[in-house]
């Protein structure tokens, strides 16, 4: 398998994964919005308090926890344990992602990383982008996770899960059970344990949408046996009375659902930031036109060699953002602006007072699939029927899937 790593930034900014219900919110909400009831069927929305113009940034918002994928992690996209922003320059980044270890890039000034103010965990050596996250990480999960000098020890239980779960959710990935990990030493380090449960608890959970008869893709019946591996040595890593209910069977489905339906996409990339920076250059024609063609030939050996797999890439559980239901035809996107896991919500289309605010939990390319197929992806992943005008409009489109989307949809692995 060949996971040499990219997936563009649109991909990871439109990756959604999100429940049928919407939760009830803790985090702040700013000003401009409000959370409220959207309908019985879809529960809570997230509606405009005043109108915004298209490319209006609507909230900025960071998660409650965020992971790297594992697959990325062990093919050496180094980023920040906390936040996720990409640690490699933008040279090494582009050396590594197209093999060549000769290549240099101009203008190294726009490379935004900055290696000096990295900081290391003294115990088990794992890398932050700065001191602030490092003491971050520490305060709120990283001290019950620390494994100290055992982080190189292939036989400590947290490693053999992460390797289980690398085994049975192959690229591309779309969640981590580190999410899951996280989320247990957070409750361990919270000095409120059960506030914290209940925080999570809010993300909605339901493993099957009985209304409609749907249960989730990775919880059905050829999964349970993998499940329960995953249990047995969550429990192994994790176990504390403060999250035992997580632990059991039927605990440990819900909390993997709530980790499925609800985490975000999370891509950076320095290369990326690179390239935005040398857009602010002042340059005479001629050094401009240079630095263009060199740029579209970097992207050129990029595809070559890396396919769809540019960025470092994670997901995580965003309070706001999470209220924000589906539509086919959004009227706003999420992006990563700040190159970390720092999350924009952004208006693709003007949006008037009093308005619903929707994203599309379908990246790109799926949303320009048959009514069919994005229907198959939502029912398997979010446990909904889309109900938007572009699925109305294509109520009468035969159901009829491609042969490619038939052959992606049986392939019998946690990854699809």
């Amino acid at each position: 398998m060949n996971y040499s790593g990219r997936t563009n930034n649109n991909h990871m900014a439109n990756q959604n994964f999100k429940p049928l219900l919407k939760m009830a919110v803790s985090a702040a909400v700013p000003a401009g919005v409000e959370i409220r009831q959207a309908d019985v069927r879809k529960g809570k929305g997230l509606f405009a308090t005043t109108s915004f113009r298209e490319g209006d940034v609507i909230l900025t918002e960071t998660p409650l926890v965020s992971a790297q994928f594992c697959w990325n992690e062990l093919y050496k996209y180094k980023a920040c344990e906390f936040c996720l922003r990409s640690l490699e320059t933008a040279e090494e980044m582009s050396q590594r992602l197209t093999e060549n270890p000769a290549l240099t890039l101009p203008h190294p000034e726009c490379c935004a990383v900055d290696p000096s103010v990295f900081s290391l965990c003294p115990q088990c050596q794992v890398l932050y982008c700065s001191e602030a996250c490092r003491t971050e990480a520490w305060n709120r999960y990283h001290r019950v996770l620390c494994m100290g000098p055992s982080r190189t020890d292939g036989k400590h239980p947290l490693l053999q899960l992460q390797e289980t779960w690398r085994n049975i959710h192959y690229p591309p990935e779309t969640s981590s059970i580190m999410l899951l990990v996280k989320m247990a030493a957070m409750v361990r380090q919270s000095p409120d344990p059960k506030r914290m449960v209940d925080r999570f608890s809010k993300f909605v959970h339901t493993t099957v949408n009985e209304e409609e008869e749907i249960m989730h893709k990775l919880l059905g019946k050829e999964f349970q046996g993998q499940l329960e591996v995953l249990r047995s040595l969550a429990a192994e890593c994790l176990y504390h009375e403060d999250i035992q209910q997580w632990l059991t069977p039927e605990g440990f489905q819900s909390v993997f659902a709530l980790i499925g339906t609800n985490g975000q996409g999370i891509g950076s990339s320095s290369i990326s930031k690179w390239v935005k920076n040398c857009e602010s250059l002042v340059l005479s024609s001629e050094e401009k036109e240079q630095l263009d063609a060199f740029i579209d030939q970097l992207y050129i050996d990029l595809d070559q060699v890396s396919g769809a797999f540019l960025n470092c890439e994670g997901s995580g559980l965003y309070e706001l953002q999470s209220a924000c239901n589906h539509s086919c035809v959004p009227n706003a996107e999420i992006s990563f602006l700040h190159g970390n896991h720092t999350l924009t919500l952004s208006c693709a289309r003007d949006i008037e007072q009093g308005e619903e605010i929707f994203i599309s939990y379908l990246d790109e390319c799926d949303v320009d699939r048959s009514r069919h197929s994005r229907q198959k992806i939502l029912r398997e992943n979010y446990l909904f029927i889309c109900t938007c005008p572009k699925c109305l409009e294509q109520a009468g489109d035969i159901d009829e899937t491609s042969e490619e989307e038939m052959s992606e949809g049986e392939e019998g692995d946690m990854g699809d």
